[in-house]
């Protein structure tokens, strides 16, 4: 039986994923965790594929190394496969730009015994900024999956979206399977679109089933952060497309009459943030970087119903395709049947 499966979903990762793989190689106090690492390769097209091959010739040590491959673009995905192939207790999601502390298996195992009711916790994921971060950076870091959210464990309250991010996330296997749709309503970014919130659909869907979401404050990671993830342009494309999101995660698990007064009060609330930030930074917005993101992600977050309805359309368009995609490949069959 194996207790942890570390899970590295990738797409181009063949530069990153040797010094990550060197890293795990050296993880402390594992000698009774029976785990596993376990890369998926998101159709990358950069040679990552031999990259895990040549490790596994020379590997060496007790635990092993495992590849598989997702052809469908999108870290959903690619998370989803991971659960589907894991054969750990526990998985926990190591990104190929995440660097993990020498007891990162360790603890995360530990935490997991000592919380039987945790579906899922994340710990303390530190910047390792390649250029230093505009002034008040700290008021969106979260957005760029740093958490430090001080000593002490503590709940994360989903109701609020307030959740760990996915990138050293650990999460109970059973409780994923039993609890998240095959697939989501968010892929994950995928080319130039920054719109992620999977990792948040997904815990939300184990809240609602009454498993726990954890901080674990033992728990440490650094989040490799290049200079182009600090630039102006990223930054808001990335709080536009968060916030575009934001009604999509609101309404997971809703009722049809829940459903309205949750983008009414999100309109109504999201006008409000707008008006009392825009009084107390005018005159600054053209200027202060974090300022001006905050402003576009509260703009976004008030006009994500109007992104939910269009995504809902193109859902309904795509499945009306596909039926009668069947419908046409069964009459093709029946045809010949009587032919």
């Amino acid at each position: 039986m194996t207790d942890f499966t570390i899970a590295i979903p990738t797409y181009n990762g063949a530069l990153r994923l040797p010094s990550l793989l060197e890293r795990l190689q050296e993880q402390v106090n594992t000698e009774t965790i029976a785990w596993e690492i376990l890369v998926i390769d998101n159709n990358s097209t950069d040679g990552t594929e031999q990259v895990v091959r040549d490790y596994q010739t020379r590997w060496t040590k007790q635990f092993p190394l495992r590849y598989s491959c997702e052809k469908e673009q999108g870290l959903a995905y690619a998370r989803q496969r991971a659960m589907t192939e894991a054969r750990g207790t526990w998985v926990g999601f190591i990104d190929d730009d995440l660097c993990p502390a020498l007891d990162w298996v360790y603890c995360a195992c530990e935490f997991g015994q000592e919380y039987p009711s945790a579906g899922a916790y994340g710990g303390q994921v530190h910047g390792d900024f390649e250029v230093q971060p505009p002034e008040n950076f700290q008021r969106i870091a979260s957005f760029l999956a740093i958490r430090e959210r001080g000593t002490n464990p503590h709940l994360y309250k989903p109701e609020s979206l307030c959740l760990p991010p996915g990138a050293g996330l650990v999460v109970r296997k059973q409780a994923w399977l039993d609890s998240v749709p095959d697939r989501l309503a968010f892929g994950g970014r995928v080319g130039n679109s920054l719109l992620a919130n999977e990792d948040f659909e997904a815990l939300l869907y184990l809240h609602q089933a009454g498993w726990e979401i954890w901080y674990c404050p033992t728990l440490h990671s650094y989040h490799s952060i290049p200079s182009s993830r600090l630039t102006r342009d990223y930054l808001l494309r990335l709080m536009r497309d968060t916030g575009r999101g934001v009604c999509g995660l609101r309404l997971v698990g809703a009722t049809s009459l829940e459903r309205l007064a949750i983008i009414l009060k999100l309109g109504f609330g999201s006008l409000r943030r707008i008006v009392l930030h825009v009084l107390k930074y005018r005159g600054q917005i053209a200027t202060d970087l974090v300022a001006a993101c905050e402003l576009r992600y509260y703009l976004n977050t008030m006009l994500s119903p109007f992104y939910w309805f269009q995504q809902q359309r193109g859902n309904v368009r795509v499945n009306l395709q596909n039926n009668l995609a069947v419908s046409k490949e069964e009459a093709i069959a029946k045809a010949k049947i009587v032919g």
